[in-house]
């Protein structure tokens, strides 16, 4: 076993599984091998029947196996990126970029079988990214500009190719170095003033057509397929938070384009949204200006219907996501409180309609992440399960993947 003292100092050849002291729960490391990347947290990794978890090496594409925790390669490559597993066949997609193109040019959409490793070429597509794989595997879409933004933007946002992490550089009015989120802001703000023209795009895997869905100069971002229904996607306005409002919603056919929130108060900001395993709801992290006044918030696509679960100052999380039974929340946490944690939602009053339904959020702490540094962004997954709880975190000094459980641990009885 680790103690909280020695984890944050132990090397990678420290035991791959243990007790975390301050919360009860087994923690296992998945995999440590330099350049490891695991997917984004709204991007499903996990197989339809719920036994395998893609992730990504500098070796190519691995899984591991959610009852052992073993892990092994399914397809020695060079990949450019790990898109999500499919929602119905055993297979991983991904893309191949010829390796003298810029991000953002031309690259190849594959799939991988995740039994026999047999590979198949699902488009040629003339730039930007994928992002999202409809419910009846039938579509992909992504996003890409029409026309090249300026240089000195285009050259921010790139990902290290040994953790994943972005980074981002800049100089303030007296010209000395910003912090890595002063940068950030600074890029986001110069992108957004750019309205670079850019469109939203579908994809048949069955034959590689590509049809457009929507265009515009708004900075379009984050697509997200409904995870049942197979014609409906969510994305953003990306930018700055509080100068966008940020969460629509569209058909594949271009069609019921709807605004999901609107700012109401100069300074709030909404979003990195999600969606509900059922595809009924859109869940939204909400902010207001005046200090403590944050909200798990909610959109339901078909009534309208609204909740606000408040959020304390320790509940805080770069992202949150949702377990698959709808029943809990789980946070990556931030630098007000670095920790995995569980949130079981509470409803504090009667819905009645036309209003916002209030609630608060019950927190369990599951795992520590006392010395993470949040220029990785941990990304947590319920495993189909939810026993489990899946993140990268660099809290040993190298990003890594590991899972924590959402249960207690119990020792197995003695010999």
């Amino acid at each position: 076993m680790l103690t909280i003292l020695s984890l944050a100092a132990a090397t990678l050849s420290a035991p791959a599984s243990w007790v975390d002291p301050t919360t009860g729960r087994q923690i296992v490391r998945i995999d440590s091998t330099p350049g490891n990347y695991a997917l984004y947290f709204n991007y499903n990794p996990f197989t339809p029947q719920g036994d395998l978890m893609i992730y990504l090496t500098p070796e190519g594409i691995r899984v591991v196996d959610l009852k052992t925790w073993a892990t092994r390669l399914v397809l020695r490559a060079k990949v450019d990126r790990l898109l999500f597993a499919g929602p119905r066949s055993r297979s991983a997609y991904y893309t191949v970029r010829d390796v003298a193109v810029d991000d953002g040019g031309p690259f190849q959409v594959w799939r991988v079988d995740l039994d026999s490793g047999a590979t198949r070429k699902v488009a040629d597509v003339p730039g930007g990214r994928i992002e999202a794989i409809n419910a009846d595997e039938t579509l992909l879409a992504g996003e890409r500009e029409l026309q090249p933004p300026p240089p000195a933007i285009a050259a921010q946002g790139r990902r290290d190719p040994k953790t994943g992490a972005p980074g981002y550089a800049g100089t303030g009015p007296d010209g000395k170095p910003l912090s890595f989120g002063a940068a950030k802001a600074q890029w986001m703000e110069a992108r957004l003033a750019a309205r670079v023209p850019m469109e939203m795009y579908s994809i048949a895997i069955a034959d590689g057509r590509r049809r457009t869905i929507h265009r515009a100069t708004d900075w379009l971002n984050h697509v997200q397929f409904s995870p049942t229904d197979p014609k409906l996607l969510m994305f953003c306005h990306e930018g700055p938070w509080s100068k966008v409002d940020r969460i629509w919603t569209i058909r594949a056919d271009g069609k019921g384009l709807t605004r999901v929130h609107t700012r109401t108060i100069a300074g709030e900001i909404a979003g990195h949204e999600f969606w509900s395993s059922d595809g009924k709801t859109i869940w939204y992290d909400l902010r207001t200006p005046a200090k403590g006044a944050g909200w798990l918030a909610s959109y339901d696509v078909t009534s309208g219907a609204r909740s606000r679960y408040a959020l304390a100052d320790d509940q805080g999380s770069y992202h949150f996501t949702l377990s698959p039974d709808r029943s809990v929340f789980a946070g990556d946490g931030s630098n007000a409180g670095k920790w995995i944690s569980l949130f079981k939602p509470r409803a504090t009053a009667t819905p009645q309609p036309g209003l916002i339904s209030p609630g608060v959020l019950e927190t369990t702490r599951l795992a520590s992440l006392a010395t993470h540094d949040y220029t990785l962004e941990p990304n947590e997954h319920f495993t189909p399960d939810g026993k489990w709880i899946v993140y990268r975190t660099n809290m040993e000094g190298a990003p890594a993947i590991y899972a924590v459980s959402t249960e207690p641990y119990v020792a197995p009885p003695a010999g």
